[in-house]
Parts: structure tokens; C-alpha cells; sequence
């Protein structure tokens, strides 16, 4: 199929569905499990996507919580795959989960650009980096503190809590940084374009976890460099797990960890006292 350009006037959340449209084809969605903790959507083909399903954050506030802010498009099984995507751009926070698990059952299959591994393994960190990490990863902060110079860590906290600011300070502190480590569930409650933004002058910015959706397309001209999520391989087992209301952890050993580098593995910007060196 030939690639369609991207607009690159439209918000993330339309680039994405853009880029995934191409895949869907008319295929419906078989399954659409919202659990607690992630959204998982099955394709008739077999490809399933998860996305977290109520990440917090000023998109959350707005629509209420996932319980309360049930889908207003019902039935979501049966339903066209393309339509489907139309809710990555739905006000409500549950729909946009919903929209991005379609764009990752569609966009997170195997391609020649693929470097499976975790994200620290191929991102390039230097001794004197100032990382910012929006979205604390608890797993990579003993491998990062013990490779860069400082690291700061954002989480949906009122008040800074240990090592943990809260995330209203990620825009005004990130623009110091080298490196980011973005959460993708910042596209769920609607808070990434304010923080690209904000990290523009940063050498590299890295979207990960499970709702990273793998479209470099989608993200081309942002300083995004590498997108790190993951690759459903046993989509009857991920289904069970959301269904119960867990997650990440539970995934292991049915997903894949999947990077993959926008073009160039170069932030299209750079701040002026940013080390351009490779």
C-alpha cells in the first residue's frame, strides 16, 4: 500500500489514527477489553493493541474517571477498526484509550526497523546527561541513576513526594534536560504535545511503555528519536490479564519489547547548549 503523507497540522492523536488507517483495511475489532489498569483491543487478524486504559493527568480531571466516563459508542466489538480510531481524538479519556489500543493492534507488528530490548539498551546516554522522566518507570531508575548525572522524574503527584516532582513542573524543568523519557500515556490524557514542546532542544526524547504505538511516521518533525513499546505475542493471554484489571507486569513473557528510531535518530531541534556530537 503506499504511505499517505501526514499533515503535519493535525494533533498527534489524528497523525496516529492517519497512520494506522492505512493498515486497517475493513477489518472489525473482534474483542474491546476495558480493564482498570489497560484497554486491549483483538483485530479479526489476530493483531491486538493495549493502551493504558485512565493514566490521570489534566485529560483525566476533565473526563471523569474510567468508570465514570464509560464509551459512548457501544457496541465497540464488531465495529470497523477505522472507527475505531476515530476515538483517538474523542474528549473523553476511555475512548482515546480505546482509539490508541486499536492503532497499536494495527501499527505494532513486526518491520524491518524493529530493534527488540529495553529502551536503555539503545538510546544513547552520556555520564554528564540530565535526564528528565515523565512517568516514573520504577525498573530502569537503578540502571539510569548509575549512568547519567541527574535525573528527574515527574509522576500525577499534588506535591513532590521522595524522588518524585509533580508533573505540572515537567514543561518548565524539561528544557534543561538532554534526554526524555516519555510516557505514551501522556497521549491518552492529553498532555504529550506540551511536553514535546517543552523538550524540543532535548538531543533525545524517547516515548515508551505498553501504549507506545511504533508509527515514526506519526512523529516525524517532532523531537521525538526512538519509539520504545511493545508487541502483543499472545493476545488470548493479554486479553485475560486486562480483563482482571492488571498489567505491565503480568504481561511478561506474552508481549515483546520493541524500539524503533525515527529517521535520522535526531531531534529536529536542538537547544544552544545541547552537545550536537554522535
Amino acid at each position: 500500500m503506499c504511505a499517505v503523507p501526514l499533515n503535519a497540522e493535525q494533533s498527534l492523536g489524528a497523525r496516529i489514527a492517519a497512520a494506522a488507517r492505512q493498515a486497517a483495511g475493513d477489518q472489525p475489532a473482534v474483542h474491546v477489553r476495558i480493564g482498570l489498569n489497560y484497554t486491549a483491543v483483538l483485530l479479526a487478524d489476530g493483531s491486538c493493541g493495549v493502551a493504558m486504559t485512565n493514566p490521570g493527568g489534566p485529560g483525566a480531571d476533565a473526563a471523569g474517571d474510567c468508570c465514570s466516563a464509560a464509551p459512548r459508542l457501544r457496541p465497540l466489538g464488531g465495529r470497523p477498526a477505522a472507527q475505531l480510531l476515530e476515538l483517538l481524538e474523542s474528549p473523553l479519556v476511555v475512548e482515546r484509550a480505546v482509539g490508541l489500543a486499536c492503532a497499536n493492534a494495527l501499527l505494532n507488528r513486526p518491520g524491518s526497523r524493529d530493534r527488540a530490548g529495553d529502551a536503555l539498551e539503545l538510546i544513547d546516554l552520556r555520564p554528564q546527561d540530565r535526564v528528565g522522566m515523565v512517568g516514573c518507570f520504577w525498573p530502569m531508575l537503578d540502571a539510569l541513576r548509575g549512568r547519567v548525572s541527574r535525573l528527574e522524574i515527574f509522576e500525577q503527584i499534588a506535591e513532590p513526594d521522595g524522588d518524585l516532582l509533580p508533573a505540572r513542573q515537567a514543561p518548565e524543568m524539561l528544557p534543561q534536560c538532554q534526554v526524555a523519557l516519555i510516557t505514551a500515556t501522556t497521549i491518552v490524557n492529553g498532555t504529550l504535545e506540551d511536553l514535546l514542546r517543552a523538550c524540543s532542544g532535548c538531543r533525545q526524547v524517547v516515548l515508551l511503555g505498553a501504549s507506545t504505538p511504533l508509527a515514526p511516521r506519526a512523529f516525524a518533525g517532532t523531537p521525538v528519536s526512538h519509539l520504545c513499546g511493545v508487541q502483543v505475542t499472545d493476545a488470548a493471554q493479554v486479553l485475560t490479564i486486562v480483563s482482571e484489571g492488571d498489567g505491565m507486569r503480568r504481561f511478561k513473557g506474552h508481549v515483546k519489547k520493541v524500539c524503533v528510531a525515527i529517521a535520522g535518530d535526531e531531534p529536529t531541534q536542538r537547544g544552544p547548549n545541547h552537545d550536537s556530537k554522535r
